[in-house]
């Protein structure tokens, strides 16, 4: 690793130390942020990873422990024993100093320090430091995406080699699995990054709506249209456009948004205005390809459109100890919220989330573990501490079995008029319902 690509946090009471750090620094590294209050660390760390933590040896007597320094090196080593830990020092402070590198330091400056011997001291660090043993993470804004497993390693890959691209990107994997931050990080890591990201879930919009939304509309083209608003695909422009549930779209729908992307302009509703429009497609589908190549669901031309690449997130339950991960990185976050920062997890707790199916994927995984920091009797949770939701469980089943039936009915409608090549009143005399009904059914899946 070099330098210029650490992320590098500063902690000191002193804001002239922080500022004369942060400006030594700044132009040398990728990212750095500053804190004054070394009890804010658990919770920076939780949220953030960091390369290098420069730390003061001493604060005003906050912690009792005979230095402060070696306090918070041990617990900043404890939540990652790979982070560089430079401390700062007085000279009369050298003793305790060298100590702290028997602590775990890497390093420490003492002041007053000369610039290029701290510049040097920390490249030799980075350059030396055992990258591989960390948790790989990619970082979308305050989130982030965690895993060392090959299969989310895989997606890391991925997304390295298609995120420069201007590719349009389908995201598929089951709910929970962290499609739309997989779409943030291909945003994040593009050459549209500084430009519009606008997330749209078009599978609940309904076919009134649909246009408004992502087209928008002037001023008068509708009873409640009392101004010009401009619609997601105006919004994004020279960005990244991001249609989550792509695949619960109806085949009207499908066309409409075939036609802008073919054409790459947009036409307001009530305006006969044509605007040209410059973004960046991703989509996502709980849906597998499979499902989404059936004609009477989903068009394959616009299959085709939006998939110049596909990435399959895996589910949770095929990510092996990267549960182990997610579950400390939640530990650390909501221990933070709830103040908290003393629980541990044992073995027990781990083995249990390990072999539990989540359904829910790590969604569920973040809701388990907020119930049991939230209910927490002792500082070590245990299995006796997890509580599984009943979300997953029968009545969301009935309720997919209900939607399954809908689909039977629409494929099996779509089918006897293709049949029949379009002739109402002999598909709906082999259907056994009448021409009115069937215009009925024709209505409600919007066909």
């Amino acid at each position: 690793m070099r330098l210029k690509d650490a992320n590098v946090l500063l902690i000191d009471d002193d804001p002239d130390v922080l500022m004369a750090l942060r400006l030594l620094l700044k132009p040398n590294v990728a990212a750095i942020t500053t804190e004054k209050s070394p009890g804010n660390i658990p919770g920076l760390l939780a949220r953030e990873s960091y390369d290098i933590v420069i730390l003061d040896m001493n604060f005003n007597g906050l912690v009792n422990t005979g230095n402060e320094g070696i306090y918070w090196l041990n617990r900043i080593k404890e939540i990652n024993s790979d982070t560089i830990v430079v401390l700062i020092t007085a000279y009369g402070e050298i003793d305790i100093a060298i100590r702290s590198l028997k602590e775990g330091a890497s390093d420490f400056i003492v002041k007053p320090w000369q610039n290029e011997k701290v510049l040097d001291s920390l490249k030799e660090l980075v350059k030396t430091q055992k990258t591989s043993s960390r948790p790989a993470r990619m970082n979308v804004q305050n989130d982030r995406i965690i895993g060392e497993s090959e299969e989310i390693q895989n997606i890391f890959s991925k997304i390295k080699k298609i995120a420069p691209t201007d590719a349009n990107i389908l995201i598929l994997g089951e709910n929970g699995t962290g499609k739309d931050l997989i779409a943030k990080a291909i945003h994040e890591n593009s050459s549209r990054k500084d430009k519009p990201f606008i997330k749209v879930d078009v599978g609940s919009l309904t076919s009134t709506l649909f246009e408004s939304e992502l087209f928008g509309y002037k001023k008068g083209a509708f009873t409640d249209a009392r101004e010009d608003r401009k619609g997601r695909f105006e919004l994004a422009n020279g960005g990244t456009l991001f249609l989550d549930e792509i695949g619960n779209i109806s085949l009207t729908q499908q066309a409409k948004l075939l036609t802008v992307l073919q054409n790459r302009q947009i036409s307001p509703l009530g305006s006969g205005e044509s605007i040209p429009i410059d973004i960046r497609l991703i989509t996502a589908t709980n849906l597998k390809i499979s499902e989404l190549s059936d004609e009477f669901k989903f068009r394959k031309d616009l299959i085709y459109r939006i998939n110049t690449v596909d990435l399959v997130i895996p589910p949770l339950r095929y990510r092996g100890n990267d549960i182990t991960l997610l579950a400390k990185h939640f530990l650390g976050i909501y221990g933070d919220k709830y103040n908290k920062d003393e629980l541990k997890l044992d073995k027990s707790f781990l083995q249990t989330l390990k072999s539990h199916p989540f359904p829910g994927n790590v969604r569920e995984l973040q809701f388990v573990m907020e119930r049991a920091v939230i209910m927490a009797e002792n500082k070590l949770l245990t299995e006796k501490d997890i509580s599984f939701s009943a979300i997953e469980s029968a009545p969301q089943l009935l309720e997919n079995e209900e939607v399954k039936l809908e689909t039977v009915e629409k494929n099996t409608i779509l089918k006897v008029i293709d049949r029949n090549k379009g002739n109402i009143s002999k598909s709906a005399k082999e259907l056994g319902i009448t021409r009115a009904a069937l215009y009925r059914r024709l209505d409600k899946y919007d066909l």
